[in-house]
């Protein structure tokens, strides 16, 4: 009972979020799973840290493929990021390495910090 009531808060929370909301919602998703993964990874467990690895590049695909290279100057330096973090996710995950899961942990929390900061500049001028 408790399960379906934290899913239904969940998607009403994602389906009434505005684009931005969504973008540092998954920003920092990416940063928890990335985490999670590195924590993982340390323990040996192998299992657990391929699932927030997979996690983690579901949501870098989602963000590549949702970002418009053409609307503004820096869009193709950020799909270059993207493309960069999903690779080295990939070989974290094949290759089961902790450093290269850890050389992510940087980036990801730098992009969400990124986002958040646009998300609020946004709120705040509206």
């Amino acid at each position: 009972m408790a399960h379906d009531a934290r899913s239904a808060y969940l998607a009403n929370t994602v389906a009434t979020a505005s684009p931005a909301r969504l973008l540092v919602m998954l920003c920092d998703r990416l940063a928890l799973d990335v985490q999670r993964a590195v924590e993982a990874q340390d323990r040996g467990d192998h299992l657990g840290a391929r699932r927030d690895l997979l996690h983690a590049q579901d949501i870098v695909v989602e963000l590549r493929s949702t970002l418009r290279v053409d609307a503004w100057d820096g869009a193709p330096q950020l799909a270059a990021l993207y493309d960069w973090l999903f690779t080295n996710l990939v070989r974290a995950n094949t290759q089961r390495d902790v450093a290269i899961t850890r050389a992510c942990q940087p980036i990801v929390a730098e992009l969400a910090d990124t986002w958040r900061q646009a998300a609020l500049t946004t709120l705040q001028a509206s």
